[in-house]
Parts: C-alpha cells; sequence; structure tokens
C-alpha cells in the first residue's frame, strides 16, 4: 500500500499528525494541562462558594456583635451617671457614634431605654444572638443580602460576662453593605487563591504527569512511523512511578515487536530465496525421478527392493520443495485425511531417517500393527520425521546417560483420538530451547538449527485439530506428545458405514 493510499484509507494517522509535532496538543490550553488548570479553578471555585455561606453568617454575626459591644459600652456609662438623665445631644450623637436609633439596658429584669432618637413606627426584623445557630445564621445572612437594605431591625445580645444585656434598634443597610463587601473581598480572594494553586498545579502536573506521557507518546508516534529502527526503541528514565513502570512495558514491546518484525522479514527473505532455487530444483529431482523409474527394469532384487523406496523419496523431496515455500509465504494447503496405516508410515520414518549401523541408534516401534490415524499421510509423515531427526540429531555424537540410544515411537487410541509418543534417551533440551519451543528461528536445540522443525510440525498438527506438546519425564531424555483426533462423522456416513458391515 503507497503512503496516498495510507492516508486515504486510514484517517488516524493524519488525525494525529494534526494534533501536533511529537503528540503535542495543538493550543497552549488544549491539552490535558490546560484542562487540568482549569479544572482546579473551578472546583477551587466550588469550594470557596461552600464555604462562603458559612463565612458571611460568621461575618454577619461578628458585626452585630461588635455594635452590640459598642452599645453596650455606652449604655453602661449612661447607666453609672443616675439619676442624672443624658441630655438629648448628647443622647444623638451616642447614638450616632454607635450606628443605632436606639439604646436598652436590660437589667435585673428591667428593660431602661437610655438613649433614643426618633422613633421608628415598626420593627422589620428581629434578632437574638444568644439564640442563634448556624442554621439561622446562614438563613438570615442569605435574607440579608437578597431582601435587606431598607428595613429596621433589633438586635439583642449579652453584655460580657454579666447577667446584663443590651437591646439596639438600627438600621439594616450599613450591614448589608459591610456584607456585600465582604463578599466582594471573598470573591476576588477566591479567585485569586484559585489560579495561584492551579498555576502551582499546572507547572507541578505538567513536569512529572503530562511531560513523560508527551515523551511516551511522541516516541509511539516516531516508533510507529520507522519500527524496525533501534534508535527509535523508548528508553525510560528508571524511575519507579506508573509512568517509568509504563514506559519499561513500552520499551519491552517495542523490542520484542522488532524482533518479530525481523522474524517476518526472515520468514519473507526464507520464501523469496526458496522461489527462486524451486524451479531448478523441481528440474533436478524429475531428471532424478526418470532415472529412478528406469532401476525398476532392472533385474537385480536388490535393486528393485531399494527403487520403490527411492522414487518415494524422491516425490517427497520434491513436496518440500513446494511445502517449504508455502512456509515461506505464510501459507500451507489444508490437509487431505484419510485413515494411514501407523506403523507403515513410521517404517518409512526408519528408511528415510537411514540411520548408520555404527552410531549405535536403536529405532523402536510401540504400537499395533493395525492401528490407524485420520490425518494426510504426507503431513503426518512430515511431523514425525521432524521429532525423529531431530532426536537423532541429539543422539549422534552423544554419550546417552544410561548407555542406551534410542529414539521410541509408539501409539494407541483412546475413543476418536490418537495418541503419538516420539520419545529418546538423550541429553534433554536446552532451557533456552525450551523457552522458545515452536517459536521460528528461536526453538532451535542446536547451533545452526533454524528452529522450522518443530515450528512447521506444530502447524501441521494443529490444521488436523490436534495438539503437541513436550512432556516432561524422569528419566533423560526428549518426549513429544502427539494428539490427533478423528473427524466428526455425519449420521448418512455412519448408517452407511454400519449397513456396510452388516
Amino acid at each position: 500500500m503507497t503512503m496516498p493510499e495510507q492516508q486515504q484509507g486510514g484517517n488516524s494517522t493524519v488525525d494525529v499528525a494534526a494534533d501536533g509535532a511529537n503528540g503535542r496538543p495543538a493550543g497552549a490550553f488544549g491539552g490535558l494541562s490546560g484542562k487540568l488548570l482549569w479544572l482546579t479553578v473551578l472546583f477551587i471555585m466550588l469550594a470557596e462558594v461552600l464555604i462562603f455561606f458559612p463565612s458571611i453568617a460568621s461575618m454577619r454575626i461578628r458585626w452585630l456583635e461588635d455594635k452590640l459591644n459598642t452599645a453596650a459600652a455606652a449604655a453602661i456609662v449612661i447607666d453609672g451617671l443616675q439619676p442624672v438623665e443624658l441630655p438629648y445631644a448628647l443622647q444623638k450623637e451616642t447614638l450616632a457614634a454607635t450606628g443605632t436609633k436606639a439604646i436598652v439596658l436590660r437589667k435585673e429584669g428591667t428593660s431602661r431605654l437610655l438613649a433614643m432618637s426618633s422613633m421608628p413606627t415598626s420593627v422589620d426584623e428581629q434578632y437574638d444572638l444568644t439564640k442563634a445557630t448556624p442554621i439561622s445564621s446562614m438563613r438570615d445572612a442569605l435574607d440579608t443580602l437578597l431582601f435587606g437594605g431598607n428595613r429596621i431591625i433589633r438586635v439583642y445580645g449579652p453584655v460580657g460576662e454579666t447577667n446584663m444585656g443590651v437591646e439596639v434598634l438600627m438600621k439594616e443597610k450599613p450591614l448589608r453593605t459591610a456584607m456585600l463587601v465582604y463578599a466582594r473581598n471573598v470573591l476576588l480572594l477566591s479567585v485569586l487563591i484559585s489560579l495561584f494553586t492551579a498555576t502551582l498545579i499546572f507547572f507541578v502536573i505538567n513536569r512529572i504527569l503530562i511531560r513523560p506521557i508527551r515523551r511516551l507518546t511522541g516516541n509511539m508516534q516516531q516508533f510507529s512511523a520507522d519500527p524496525e529502527n533501534p534508535q527509535h526503541v523508548f528508553v525510560g528514565d528508571g524511575g519507579r512511578d506508573e509512568l517509568a513502570v509504563a514506559g519499561r512495558r513500552l520499551t519491552a514491546m517495542q523490542m520484542e515487536l522488532q524482533k518479530t518484525l525481523k522474524q517476518q522479514k526472515n520468514l519473507a527473505a526464507l520464501g523469496l530465496a526458496v522461489s527462486k532455487i524451486n524451479h531448478d530444483m523441481r528440474n533436478i529431482l524429475a531428471s532424478a525421478q526418470l532415472m529412478s523409474d528406469r532401476l525398476v527394469d532392472v533385474d537385480d532384487p536388490m535393486v528393485k527392493s531399494f527403487a520403490p523406496k527411492l522414487l518415494r523419496t524422491i516425490d517427497r523431496a520434491v513436496g518440500y520443495t513446494t511445502e517449504v515455500l508455502s512456509f515461506g509465504q505464510a501459507s500451507e494447503s489444508a490437509p487431505r485425511r484419510r485413515r494411514v496405516r501407523l506403523y507403515d508410515l513410521t517404517q518409512d520414518v526408519r528408511d528415510m531417517l537411514a540411520i548408520d549401523p555404527q552410531s549405535g541408534v536403536e529405532f523402536a516401534e510401540q504400537m499395533p500393527p493395525d492401528i490407524e490415524v485420520d490425518a494426510d499421510s504426507e503431513q503426518l509423515f512430515r511431523v514425525i520425521h521432524n521429532l525423529c531427526r531431530n532426536a537423532l540429531q541429539a543422539l549422534t555424537g552423544e554419550t546417552a546417560p544410561d548407555g542406551v540410544k534410542r529414539i521410541t515411537v509408539s501409539a494407541q487410541r483412546v475413543g476418536s483420538v490418537v495418541s503419538i509418543i516420539v520419545d529418546d534417551t538423550g541429553p534433554g533440551m536446552p532451557m533456552k530451547a525450551r523457552q522458545n519451543l515452536f517459536a521460528a528461528f528461536r526453538g532451535s536445540a542446536r547451533s545452526g538449527g533454524t528452529g522450522l522443525g518443530l515450528t512447521i510440525a506444530r502447524e501441521l498438527v494443529l490444521a488436523h485439530g490436534g495438539t503437541i506438546a513436550l512432556v516432561e519425564k524422569p528419566a533423560a531424555g526428549t518426549q513429544f506428545r502427539i494428539e490427533i483426533p478423528d473427524r466428526p462423522v455425519s449420521l448418512e456416513d455412519y448408517r452407511s458405514r454400519t449397513q456396510a458391515e452388516k
């Protein structure tokens, strides 16, 4: 697919690039850090709103208490002048100084009017500070802010620690004006606090969170543009927080992806190389096949006994060139399943191995002669031959732990499943090969091996709906178990088979 086709077929690449270079947001406050700044301001303002109502109620109570304390001080002085009555002019000055319209002193169960200007016709609201509660204080403060300003109120409160009380009449407007000024100051202070706090949080979070995230996203974009370049692998800072752990996970994932891409590239190269030699190899094998056909006409008994085996070997070699090419193209032909006598197939594997008698390696079959498996004979041959060939290579030139070099192929049928065991008495499989057992180019147990044998075997077994696994055993050596189930039989085939048996 060309680059224009990629841009037309997937909008995700274009959208990511449009957000800015290296994964940065287009706007200064359009990214995650900008959203965090505005959310911090909003949350602090909401918190200030919740605090505002108790705060304004407390301010109102303090303001009224200050008025009562001032009036109480004047009332005590006036009361001490008894029985002399305070002149009217001095009463007006006292009321103006205290900001009240009348002062009443309650003492020993009696009430005495000490100073008064013009008496109002009615009192709009009355407040007893001795009975004020947090809820009532907030309710009265809200009432003053919303509906107050032109009312006359009566306020009563105690005089210090004495049993006396003082009561004043006053206009509500000064109280409301003071509350509005206080509310304005609280609003301005809240805005300043929220902006200051949000700015600090912005820089701190941007430093410890946003920058590492941008670094991660920028590396992802860079790596996606050229995943095969080792320099694009993310390099973390070695921290212990969640972002550092995510960075290490990203590094491991990118390195694993590069290994996978390299393997796929090797597979593609393998397919290309095999495709180049396949044509010439088939011609060479075809010529060998023609010459082998002439051996059938030779009267020598030994030649006649070996000629069919030679023909089958050449036929398999021709098939292998095609199948290796198919593996290089990441495709395997579907198995052509039929009933195969497993004992005969194992004998072909023995002949194909051509074990040298001088090597001291024994080959044994432990299975009923008539056991059959529902499988593709050529593909099953490849599976068993690969396992036996690996076992032979492990035993050749090695000293077996128990002194016996033996490859054993056993099989048994359990219901509709045939279990095949390939066992050897060799040194066993190395730990590195166990960890990458069925991985191409990594699962080889010997130096110079490609690791394709077990990979191909597993793929062929899975195509039959079966399983292949390495079996742990107490003795030395390696043991593989293959389980291949029979194909499901339709009801019509079952009835026809039953009738034919009758």
